[in-house]
């Protein structure tokens, strides 16, 4: 089964990544790359590739309960006014900045 290669193919490889795994680490990778008719450098690439692009997805998304949407909505709405502390923290920035 093979599959497309990851991407920037196009771009050339010209960057390098090592790792340093224990030879049953790279015995279970290289029994899923032959599983997945790609070499080991293609599964491990693929495989880094999708991962990271799981955690920045991960990251980048707001995931809020139903009480913390209609709070976070109600907040934009109808904003509280502000308290001494932050007329407090406004003011010093206006300070710092020459405003």
């Amino acid at each position: 089964m093979l599959t497309t290669p990851p991407e920037g193919d196009a771009e050339g490889r010209a960057a390098r990544l090592e790792a340093r795994i224990t030879p049953r680490q790279k015995a279970l990778l290289q029994r899923a790359a032959s599983l997945s008719g790609r070499t080991l450098s293609e599964f491990v690439v693929a495989s880094a590739q999708e991962a990271a692009a799981k955690v920045i997805q991960d990251h980048a998304a707001i995931r809020l309960t139903r009480e913390e949407q209609t709070a976070f909505v109600r907040s934009l709405l109808k904003p509280s006014p502000p308290n001494a502390r932050l007329r407090k923290a406004v003011a010093k920035y206006k300070q710092q900045m020459g405003r």
